[in-house]
């Protein structure tokens, strides 16, 4: 998805996002991404259209089936905007 997507801004948020619904859905699981360390998921990311086992393990190691609790996906969503360089957004 986000090798695909055409514009850069906001891809990995999207991506994120898009994710954890396929995830809830199908595995009735999130990723807690207040587990996942920022600098070791932008290597995974930038690796992974070669090689995608190292994403697959990182993230596994952070899935919670936690999947009802709003601070969790809200804190996912303060995490994803800190991956991008961005630090006055907050929800």
């Amino acid at each position: 998805m986000n090798v695909a997507h055409p514009f850069r801004e906001g891809n990995v948020r999207s991506m994120r996002i898009w994710l954890d619904l396929i995830l809830k859905q199908e595995l009735n699981q999130v990723i807690n991404w207040s587990k996942v360390d920022k600098n070791d998921y932008m290597l995974v990311m930038e690796r992974s259209p070669v090689k995608d086992t190292e994403i697959k393990i990182l993230l596994k190691e952070a899935l919670t089936s936690d999947i009802y609790n709003i601070k969790i996906y809200m804190k996912g969503i303060d995490v994803s905007y800190y991956y991008e360089g961005y630090s006055i957004y907050k929800t």
